[in-house]
């Protein structure tokens, strides 16, 4: 354990709060979100759990930091991924399944932020105060309007409202979709001991894809 020294500047105190996250981020490439302990994480930042506590108030004060920086990541993969994929000239149809594809790929390069997404409400948004749940609800909502600018630029004839409806859909259905997609050694052996209940396994992408298209249209139809 190092000798803790108070951060004296806003600069240290922003390259200690990195240090903390980019460990905890390399401890998640490693274990489960509920694996990931304060104890552990401040054993491998370094410091004493109490002075990772004053950086952070909780281990899911860190993850939901680490939740917004992921996405951050996300919209920056997803902008490149729909200029890529949608053609601006095909019909909505087209459009939208383009979209949904772009919208899978680029999700499907982000397992950090699906693990995180998936343990959100049982996990990140628990044994936190209201004071952090605030700042985290708030980089939240500008992500989402962020998200809904992407969208809207590729597939205007959604609307904002619509768009809206898509993207906070989608997000939900990509936390059920990755914990189903990982299943337990215990589930993988048993897929491997009967290939005929290999029709009971989820491929990520694809799926969110196909749900996603589905989703889109199911908006256009409801109209």
């Amino acid at each position: 354990m190092t000798t803790f020294k108070r951060a004296r500047s806003e600069e240290q105190r922003a390259v200690r709060s990195q240090a903390i996250l980019d460990t905890a981020a390399t401890m998640l490439t490693e274990m489960p979100v509920a694996e990931l302990s304060l104890n552990e994480l401040s054993r491998r930042v370094g410091l004493a759990k109490s002075n990772v506590l004053r950086y952070f108030e909780s281990r899911e004060a860190v993850l939901l930091e680490l939740l917004h920086n992921a996405t951050q990541d996300w919209l920056s993969t997803l902008r490149a991924e729909l200029t890529q994929t949608v053609d601006p000239s095909a019909t909505v149809t087209g459009r939208s399944e383009q979209l949904a594809a772009a919208f899978a790929s680029s999700l499907g390069q982000q397992p950090l932020l699906c693990d995180l997404i998936s343990a959100q409400a049982a996990v990140l948004e628990r044994n936190v105060s209201t004071e952090a749940v605030l700042k985290f609800k708030h980089a939240s909502h500008a992500d989402l309007a962020e998200l809904l600018g992407l969208l809207l630029e590729h597939l205007p004839e959604l609307g904002e409202h619509d768009a809206e409806r898509f993207a906070v859909h989608t997000v939900i259905l990509v936390g059920a979709l990755w914990t189903y997609s990982h299943p337990t050694e215990a589930l993988r052996c048993a897929y491997e001991a009967e290939p005929e209940l290999a029709d009971m396994r989820v491929d990520f992408t694809a799926t969110v894809a196909e749900m996603s298209a589905v989703v889109l249209a199911g908006l256009f139809a409801r109209r």
